[in-house]
């Protein structure tokens, strides 16, 4: 069975996949490290031979736009480790996507939300990553202990200069498969001057599960050679 495996934090994330090609999997784990792990160990279990860690980023590079689609080269976990994506599937993807804003570089996974610009700019010097999330490299460590081909896709939600707003940090926790409504409106009643944030985040998360659907319609997001699995892509 060569299925490829889709790990995603969120449902909201998992949306613009539409109706999966035959043979691929999906799990909505939760958000962060710990949840995407395990999420990607079922696939794996499950039968997947290559792995995907699929949904939204923040920008690190000033230059990226909300919608423009991140294709990682690299991703970087918290503790500095560096794990290469399967560079044929990659390029596959990026030439079937060709005319969309496109970033092929560096993903840093963090364990917590880098919420402001200030803090962004210093990973950004002090990593060289494009981008940020909360996930990709635990789902690379499990590709990796199973010998399976890996790829993100990433869509760039909020950029360089956004400071996420706290109510959407306090409605999606670590675990949250989905957005916590209620919490969201209870933050923002304590704080309304998040609000006008919030209402560019939508805009701009409009733009990037736009972003992510035309990754899944591509027709590259399931490897186009045959033998997917034990890095025959690489």
């Amino acid at each position: 069975m060569n299925a490829v495996g889709i790990v995603a934090a969120l449902t909201l994330e998992s949306r613009p996949l539409g109706v999966l090609a035959d043979g691929t999997l999906l799990i909505v784990s939760g958000v962060g490290m710990a949840a995407a792990r395990e999420g990607a160990r079922q696939l794996a279990a499950a039968g997947a031979r290559a792995l995907v860690s699929w949904g939204m980023a923040g920008a690190l590079d000033p230059a990226l736009l909300a919608g423009t689609l991140v294709l990682a080269t690299e991703v970087v976990s918290p503790e500095g480790e560096r794990s290469l994506t399967t560079r044929r599937w990659r390029e596959q993807l990026a030439a079937a996507v060709a005319g969309h804003p496109l970033c092929c570089g560096r993903l840093l996974t963090t364990r917590e939300p880098i919420r402001s610009a200030a803090d962004k700019a210093l990973a950004f010097r002090q990593t060289g990553a494009a981008a940020v999330d909360m996930e990709s490299a635990a789902v690379a460590a499990v590709a990796a202990d199973a010998r399976l081909d890996f790829m993100v896709v990433r869509a760039i939600v909020d950029s360089a200069a956004d400071t996420l707003p706290r109510a959407v940090l306090d409605a999606t926790p670590a675990g949250a498969r989905a957005v916590h409504l209620a919490t969201l409106l209870s933050s923002l009643a304590r704080s309304p001057a998040g609000i006008p944030g919030l209402i560019r985040l939508g805009s701009r998360y409009r733009s990037a599960a736009r972003a992510l659907a035309t990754a899944a319609t591509s027709g590259a997001l399931v490897p186009q050679a045959a033998g997917v699995a034990n890095g025959a892509l690489s």
